[in-house]
């Protein structure tokens, strides 16, 4: 932190630290990426969270939906991979920083969603070293201008949370013209066909809109994804904001960057549209 800044975490590690080497690298990927045609209004992207060279192409899918799209504000709702903590952390500073500058905080939003809500507080508790919402500003960076941004961790990601997190957004973004973005990876640590079976569960689950079914797997180990609370919590939102549709853009896990089939992570993304 300084004077209210949020210093880049992994400027370096999970993405290039130099500005000119992250656009070319971010240019290249949406180059790369072939989305679909959509039709109706994007309400909000699920995107993975890895290092560029795991899961960049995959976000990529999602991300060049946004070309020539203009919103108010962008919300990303995050895991906590570094700090416990109980509730909802909306960051408390001014700003984001990465290598392609600074990205002002919507304190308008910010103190509508925390205003005397019991699960909701501004901190900086689970924003410091969090990647999660870190790696997908440049990509919003690259395409979007004039936004306020939100950056919200969910600590412990208990249904009740995710379920409250998810209708406190949608009464603060009624008639407001917002990106929603849920930051997820799926599986963890297995074999590569157990990740793909793992994940196609969440994959499908996504697909048909099934937010509480979801929760519920999630809950009882019968599902992963490391962001799963904060996916709950967008589709949420996202169903109650009217989106009645998603389109799942791309799917792969690490192994199919590395060749090593014994220990993969899982990605993918998607658009909810309506």
């Amino acid at each position: 932190m300084n004077n209210g800044i949020r210093q880049s975490a992994v400027a370096g590690m999970f993405y290039p630290s130099d500005p000119d080497e992250l656009r070319s690298e971010i240019s290249k990927m949406l180059d790369d990426a072939e989305t679909p045609q959509i039709s109706g209004n994007i309400v909000s992207l699920i995107v993975p969270h890895a290092g560029y060279q795991y899961s960049g192409l995959t976000a990529a899918h999602a991300y060049k939906l946004l070309e020539g799209k203009k919103f108010d504000s962008v919300i990303i709702v995050s895991p906590s991979h570094r700090e416990f903590f109980s509730g909802i952390s909306i960051f408390s500073g001014n700003s984001y920083h990465t290598p392609l500058g600074d990205l002002k905080i919507d304190a308008g939003l910010r103190n509508l969603l925390s205003f005397g809500d019991r699960y909701i507080e501004t901190s900086i508790q689970g924003h410091g070293k969090e990647h999660a919402i870190e790696v997908q500003l440049p990509f919003l960076q690259y395409y979007l201008k004039g936004f306020l941004f939100l950056p919200i961790v969910i600590g412990n990601q208990q249904n009740d949370i995710c379920f409250h997190l998810g209708k406190r957004l949608a009464e603060v973004l009624k008639n407001k013209n917002a990106l929603l973005i849920a930051s997820t990876d799926l599986s963890h640590f297995h074999t590569y066909d157990q990740a793909r079976k793992l994940d196609q569960i969440v994959i499908d689950l996504v697909a048909k809109f099934g937010y509480r079914k979801l929760m519920e797997l999630l809950e009882f180990e019968k599902a992963e994804a490391c962001g799963g609370g904060p996916m709950v919590s967008v589709m949420l939102a996202s169903d109650l904001l009217s989106a009645n549709r998603v389109e799942i853009l791309h799917k792969c896990n690490s192994g199919d960057v590395t060749g090593d089939t014994e220990s993969v992570v899982g990605y993918f993304s998607a658009a909810i549209l309506k």
